[in-house]
């Protein structure tokens, strides 16, 4: 039992930590003078492939056989993965403008904003540990982010596609996570990646008609979506259940530090005290939303 807890929480902690990898990828993209457009496009279609090759090849369970797999539940896979294909873009347009320590912080806005849909689905009040933990992450966001440092300026361009993503993000992990729970991972990982792929080629189709370069493809591409689009989903599906939700959520949140220690290290972005203060706070308020309470509290 011991094991498995072990086996799982670094199977999330490695997804997590590939997640936290892609903005510091993308920004180096950009400085090799590619697109959101190209980065995306080539992040998603070689996800879709790569997993399509998977899902031919991998053993499929007698189960499986079953008409299960109708396509209503493809459907509303597809739909759900518009929203995650938008995240991305969104994310990566965000760190177009503003640091990658920025923009992940505001991406975790995600976890207050997962709370206020919750209450709206549910027509229920949040628990008092809730509502203090969306009030810790906003603090540690004001930090985390420099608002209070007048010499700090953010473009409005950045903090606006970062809360978009952030938007996304939420109706992702709502929607995925309770749709065609009967599919294997690696198909159910194949149509929200070619959902996120078709509302992508829709916001970008234009760009394919100028000067679209199909070499970032071999030179980004790969590794994006093998840290984006291939890796997460099958290490989240296969250490989530080891770990259970509450702790797993917990490990997830691995994905901030790496994000910025990241960006600082390759990219030499800075990173005063007063953001690691906040990045520490969203950090702990995390824990709180997701620990057990104790028996007989």
């Amino acid at each position: 039992m011991k094991n498995n807890l072990i086996k799982g929480s670094i199977l999330v902690a490695l997804g997590s930590a590939s997640y936290g990898m892609l903005a510091t990828f993308v920004k180096m993209a950009y400085k090799e003078g590619y697109s959101t457009a190209e980065v995306t496009l080539s992040q998603f279609a070689i996800g879709v492939i790569s997993l399509l090759l998977i899902s031919m090849f991998s053993k499929r369970p007698a189960a499986d056989s079953a008409p299960t797999s109708n396509w209503k539940s493809l459907l509303k896979l597809m739909v759900a993965g518009t929203a995650m294909g938008l995240t991305s873009t969104f994310y990566y347009l965000s760190v177009q403008y503003i640091p990658v320590s920025v923009g992940i912080v505001l991406l975790m806005q995600t976890v207050w904003m997962g709370v206020v849909l919750e209450m709206i689905l549910h027509k229920k009040r949040p628990g008092n540990r809730k509502i203090i933990s969306v009030s810790i992450i906003i603090a540690g966001t004001i930090l985390a982010t420099n608002l209070l440092q007048s010499s700090v300026t953010l473009d409005w361009r950045g903090i606006g596609f970062g809360m978009l993503a952030a938007l996304s993000y939420t109706i992702t992990v709502y929607a995925s996570n309770g749709i065609a729970l009967h599919l294997p991972v690696v198909r159910r990982s194949l149509y929200l990646v070619l959902g996120g792929l078709i509302i992508i080629m829709l916001i970008f189709h234009s760009s394919l008609n100028m000067n679209f370069s199909f070499d970032i493809f071999w030179k980004w591409g790969i590794v994006l979506s093998l840290f984006g689009t291939i890796l997460p989903p099958l290490l989240f599906t296969m250490g989530m259940p080891l770990t259970g939700v509450g702790l797993g959520t917990i490990i997830a949140a691995v994905e901030i530090p790496v994000s910025v220690a990241m960006a600082h290290f390759i990219l030499k972005e800075p990173v005063n005290l007063t953001q690691l203060g906040g990045i520490l706070l969203i950090l702990a308020a995390v824990v709180l939303m997701n620990i057990e309470k104790p028996k007989g509290a």
